[in-house]
């Protein structure tokens, strides 16, 4: 499958060579199992990234569950991964199936894994190390065939320079790494998105509004902190 396509499939809009060769990079890793860590800032799309890794892997009719893990709660992210028995704390009324099971033969997407807690790095270091997990308040092993992908929009070398972040879990983690460019170092693509978005909100409201040439470069110099989003 060319990028073209590529990107028409998962709406990624741009032509700018750092975009190319980061999704043409996806593309040809996908058919393998290596992990793979995907680093850039917020708003830049890795979760396309992703989603187009899986798609494009012997692992495309299984499912794709994805988990952004600085939006749990840390008490609860364990129960959201690995599931958890019933009467396994308070709440626990019935036995819950963790994302790790739900994915099964499919892929994992941990999202924002930088921000994950020091205690489920540990248990997440387990899993990667002896493919088996326990649910939470569980006793009996469970197996899943699962590959992991994971994003962070954190300086991972640096956090495990200053012990935020398990070495050990990082190297797991970094069978592949590939980074998703910032807006302001891809600048060809803004007013092409700037036209899609305008197009979008035209066909949403049945207007019919231009970018002025003035507007476009005003747009094109902006610096965009938060990105595509």
């Amino acid at each position: 499958m060319n990028l073209q396509s590529v990107k028409q499939r998962f709406g990624i809009i741009g032509r700018s060579p750092l975009l190319d060769r980061a999704l043409d990079t996806a593309v040809r890793v996908s058919p393998t199992d290596l992990t793979v860590l995907i680093t850039g800032e917020s708003g830049t799309g890795k979760e396309l990234v992703a989603r187009a890794l899986h798609e494009h892997s012997p692992r495309a009719d299984k499912p794709f569950v994805a988990l952004n893990t600085s939006a749990i709660a840390s008490e609860l992210l364990e129960s959201e991964l690995f599931g958890h028995e019933k009467g396994a704390f308070t709440g626990a009324d019935a036995r819950r199936i963790g994302r790790f099971e739900q994915a099964d033969g499919g892929t994992l997407f941990l999202d924002e894994i930088g921000d994950m807690p020091q205690e489920t790095q540990t248990r997440l270091l387990r899993v990667l190390a002896d493919g088996e997990f326990y649910r939470v308040g569980g006793h009996t092993p469970i197996k899943v065939d699962v590959r992991i992908i994971a994003a962070s929009n954190r300086d991972l070398d640096a956090a495990v320079h200053s012990g935020a972040f398990r070495a050990d879990l990082f190297y797991r983690l970094s069978g592949f790494n590939l980074e998703v460019p910032p807006l302001r170092e891809r600048r060809d693509d803004i007013a092409a998105l700037a036209e899609h978005f305008l197009q979008n909100h035209n066909f949403s409201r049945r207007i019919d509004k231009q970018l002025s040439p003035a507007a476009a470069r005003k747009l094109v110099a902006y610096d965009w902190p938060g990105n595509i989003r």
